[in-house]
């Protein structure tokens, strides 16, 4: 909700007047400059959109403020320019009202474009959410990162670098939603309290790495504008797409990465393919590359990249995993149900090569029972599996 600093105002004050975290308000403050306030400013006040009311006869902007049990000064702040003493009939002052229902609501079937959508509804809504853009896809796609927090301590999630998979990206998106609600609502997750986590963890997300190949799945060829003909080739002219995990140069991104890649390929499909060609070297596709870039730029604590389907975590790669991720993985189990494994015949994922390179916990999480892509009836049961795993890499 935008207003306008007067001559006086602080932080603070915004603070008690609409009852958040002084924390969050700092956060939704344009490149982090709060002790910088000026009258005329406007700044973005989280957890609040302004809404339009038209005045009744015999209406006061004190009788407005308690029939909607908001404070006075807030319709002062929104409606400077009104004068309290001149209200008319018909006239039209805005009103603040908090957010307390989700905005990730629409997910069957989450296309790029709901996901962009969302994502500008959340940071408008929810300013402290820092969005960037950290690549394009072969389509030119921006590559979305999300951001939440203000610690030193870097925990990222990551969805959809499955084609088929791309259920994992409204949970996501909906679990990013749900923490941003609750901190400016004051509220729980079970249970957990979660202003002292944003105070110290960032958490970082990719909620779908693989846009083209998404859209690809959901929408058919036509999304692949002039490389439409080029995956129907590679789809056997087969105009249904639901085996397609690859990005839309036919490249496998969650084979793509230089941890024992050469052992990888030598078993997997030698061309472009719907599923598992690890391309023809590694670090070729430029989703591919933006998630390594990330990875190095952010040094993160903790990786999570979710994939469909299976129910199992994967935690190791080659005996370079620290002794931690154990445990991290045990506590995943708890929380979820879901089944540790260790090491697997497989090489070359985004997990691999997080562990190899940073030496640091990375998990390849299997969400969900079944066929891909998972019909969204599951959205509801997996959602509440992963929330767990997702509250618990604030904590361990």
């Amino acid at each position: 909700m935008i207003i306008r600093v007067r001559q006086g105002d602080s932080l603070w004050y915004y603070s008690q007047l609409f009852n958040l975290p002084l924390s969050l308000i700092y956060a939704s403050i344009p490149d982090n400059s709060p002790n910088l306030l000026f009258a005329g400013q406007q700044i973005n006040i989280p957890g609040y959109v302004s809404q339009a009311y038209i005045i009744k006869p015999k209406d006061t902007l004190w009788n407005i403020a308690q029939k909607f049990n908001i404070p006075l000064d807030s319709l002062f702040l929104l409606n400077q320019d009104t004068s309290s003493s001149y209200l008319q009939p018909g006239q039209q002052i805005l009103i603040p009202a908090r957010v307390t229902n989700l905005i990730v609501t629409d997910i069957n079937p989450y296309t790029y474009e709901k996901m962009i959508r969302d994502i500008n509804d959340l940071t408008s809504v929810y300013p402290f959410i820092l969005k960037r853009t950290i690549g394009r896809s072969v389509l030119g796609r921006d590559l979305i990162e999300l951001e939440i927090g203000n610690g030193e301590s870097v925990r990222h999630i990551n969805g959809s670098f499955h084609a088929n998979e791309w259920i994992t990206t409204p949970v996501i998106m909906r679990f990013i939603n749900e923490y941003a609600l609750a901190l400016t609502n004051n509220q729980p997750i079970r249970g957990f309290n979660l202003l002292p986590y944003f105070e110290a963890i960032r958490l970082s997300f990719v909620p779908m790495v693989n846009p083209d190949g998404v859209n690809l799945v959901i929408n058919g060829a036509a999304s692949a504008g002039n490389l439409s003909e080029q995956v129907l080739q590679i789809n056997m002219q087969e105009e249904n797409f639901n085996e397609w995990k690859a990005n839309i140069n036919g490249v496998d991104l969650n084979n793509q990465y230089p941890a024992l890649w050469e052992k990888e390929a030598a078993r997997k499909p030698a061309i472009p393919s719907p599923r598992d060609f690890p391309g023809y070297q590694p670090l070729t596709e430029p989703e591919a590359i933006a998630m390594a870039q990330l990875a190095q730029e952010k040094n993160f604590d903790l990786m999570n990249a979710f994939h469909t389907q299976g129910e199992v975590i994967y935690w190791g790669f080659e005996g370079l995993e620290p002794p931690i991720a154990g445990t991290i993985a045990n506590e995943y189990q708890r929380v979820s149900g879901y089944t540790p494994i260790q090491y697997v015949d497989s090489y070359a994922g985004y997990k691999d090569w997080f562990i190899q390179q940073f030496r640091k916990p990375g998990y390849t999480v299997e969400l969900g029972t079944g066929i891909n892509p998972l019909p969204t009836a599951q959205f509801d049961e997996i959602y509440e599996e992963t929330l767990g795993i997702m509250l618990a890499s604030l904590y361990v």
